[in-house]
């Protein structure tokens, strides 16, 4: 691109959905949201610092965890920080170079999120149903690669529909009825037939999630088989107590995404589509420390630790 070609586009912006016009309920939209980012920024934050600081959490399952609560913390400050802003300063305004960004990111971490869930789910099925070949399969060489996959799929993710989605020409005017620059909301204000090719891209997409999903989910069906086969209640417990939060969250990630680009056009609607939007893009990350944390009696324990010690330096 040339200067004036440069400026002209930065000089473009869109225009984001606004949750009301009534101040008072802007104010309410940003203290929800508000409350919500720091939840997540605490339970991811947590997590992170018990497991780097903790050397009994220093296995491949806890590893794929501090990965999983890095992009959780990345996909939520993608999304939200922009929709307080707009609330609190009462706008709606996103430059072109902003929107770029937000799908960008979201597409990244939202991609390397899903494969690395997946891979998640394999190391809980070499834990269970491998565990003779488990330091073999689950090397700290092996979780390195699996990690750097993850990333680097979510960047190629990022990288071919970001350039897709922007080299649409767009002449349906620049107003997006969602919080956030959206794909789905960015091919509506495309001419007509010109979005098919971002629209084939995407269609790959969701066949690729769709395939982790049931990577996912043959791999828990061989789990709880070993599972149910173990003699003592107490190992059951142990196992599914490992199993049951991750499949929580990936079943969790995956409906949501798939329920937000498959759902028919006739039942499409700014309510439902806002719904689905927050349900995949905000709820996860603040839920997902929860999920983890509750059935995890050693992480408990660590937590519990970490927030006593910090009591004490505090009095």
């Amino acid at each position: 691109l040339d200067a004036p070609e440069f400026k002209a586009i930065c000089s473009i912006s869109f225009l984001l959905l606004a949750f009301s016009e009534t101040r008072e309920l802007q104010l309410l939209h940003f203290a929800v949201f508000l409350c919500i980012y720091l939840f997540a920024l605490l339970g991811n934050g947590l997590i992170i610092t018990a497991i780097v600081y903790n050397n009994h959490l220093h296995s491949p399952m806890y590893f794929f965890l501090l990965n999983l609560s890095v992009l959780d913390i990345a996909s939520i400050s993608t999304t939200v920080p922009k929709s307080m802003a707009n609330s609190l300063w009462d706008t709606r305004a996103i430059s072109y170079l902003g929107c770029a960004a937000q799908v960008f990111f979201l597409f990244f971490l939202l991609s390397a999120e899903t494969s690395l869930l997946t891979v998640m789910a394999y190391d809980r099925f070499a834990a269970i149903c491998r565990p003779l070949h488990y330091e073999i399969l689950m090397s700290s060489r092996a979780c390195a690669r699996m990690a750097a996959a993850a990333w680097g799929s979510g960047v190629l993710s990022a990288l071919l529909h970001t350039a897709n989605t922007f080299s649409i020409p767009l002449c349906q005017g620049n107003v997006m009825e969602q919080f956030f620059c959206e794909v789905a909301q960015l091919l509506k204000l495309s001419c007509s037939d010109a979005y098919l090719r971002e629209a084939a891209v995407m269609a790959f997409t969701l066949c690729l999630v769709l395939g982790c999903f049931v990577f996912a989910v043959l791999s828990y069906v061989q789990i709880f088989r070993a599972v149910l086969r173990i003699p003592s209640e107490q190992g059951r417990h142990k196992a599914f107590s490992m199993c049951l939060p991750h499949l929580a969250v990936i079943s969790l990630s995956v409906s949501t995404i798939m329920i937000a680009y498959l759902k028919p056009p006739s039942i499409s609607s700014p309510a439902l589509d806002l719904g689905v939007a927050v349900l995949y893009a905000v709820v996860p990350p603040a839920v997902n420390p929860l999920i983890y944390s509750l059935r995890n009696k050693e992480l408990k324990h660590v937590l519990r630790k970490l927030l006593q010690r910090a009591q004490c330096q505090h009095q």
